[in-house]
């Protein structure tokens, strides 16, 4: 189970209202920590990172330090990210690009999709929302894993469940950060499923939303931020380097 995951209004599962519902029937729950997971290249430091980084967790944010099976890297621009996401696939890995819900998802016009998503002058479409390809773009649930799907950004809602090897995040203003903490600004979102909910319940749910996107990639992670305070928050928090090849995977610990 991860709290974090619940990325619309309504959703159930959390850990609190399982254990509400046990204590209604007289049943005491146990709680069993799986410390070992697969995501990430295993990395459970970036998971805690991501969790301190969007203020998830009690603990403050800290800098962070590359791994041998894992990297993150700030650009500067979409354009550098899709650049270097571009040459992992040429390199015959999967690499994606994910952006908050910032941007109208409009209908596909004549046939092809339309390129709602403009940042300067970089501009991309979302995914293909429909079941059947359109002229040789996959449908959302092969858009992970087919070839075509990285000319096009992925959404949460198409993003989650899905792992590639590399993890392209554009965070959207949706999501700011100002005066040492984050501010939700839901003016900024284009997310109907957000759009009647409440300041504290967007908080919430918007930081959910980019904690899953975070942690798609299993060898790294570009950021992102089209807020240049975010932005430099983002830099602050990780040193400038090059994205390197990760080592072999290390042996993951399995829960005792």
């Amino acid at each position: 189970m991860d709290d974090h995951q619940v990325v619309r209004p309504g959703e159930m599962g959390s850990r609190e209202a399982i254990d509400q519902a046990a204590a209604a029937r007289g049943l005491r729950p146990r709680h069993i920590d799986l410390n070992g997971q697969f995501r990430n290249g295993g990395s459970r430091a970036y998971e805690q990172w991501v969790l301190r980084l969007l203020q998830l967790a009690d603990e403050p944010a800290t800098e962070w330090a590359d791994e041998r099976t894992f990297r993150v890297q700030v650009v500067g621009s979409p354009q550098q990210m899709e650049d270097l996401l571009g040459t992992k696939e040429a390199q015959h890995l999967t690499a994606r690009i994910t952006a908050g819900f910032c941007w109208r998802w409009s209908d596909p016009r004549r046939g092809r999709l339309v390129d709602d998503i403009t940042i300067g002058s970089w501009h991309k479409p979302w995914n293909l929302r429909g079941e059947s390809r359109l002229d040789g773009v996959p449908p959302s649930w092969l858009w992970a894993t087919d070839p075509e799907g990285f000319g096009q950004v992925g959404c949460i809602y198409t993003a989650q469940g899905f792992e590639y090897d590399w993890n392209g995040v554009i965070l959207g203003d949706d999501l700011v950060w100002r005066q040492g903490r984050w501010i939700a600004n839901p003016r900024a979102s284009r997310d109907p499923t957000l759009s009647s909910t409440d300041s504290a319940t967007f908080f919430r749910l918007v930081r959910n939303t980019y904690k899953v996107l975070l942690t798609r990639g299993m060898s790294g992670t570009l950021l992102y931020s089209t807020d240049p305070e975010t932005q430099a928050r983002l830099r602050q928090l990780v040193p400038a380097a090059g994205v390197a090849e990760p080592g072999p995977p290390t042996p993951i610990q399995q829960p005792t």
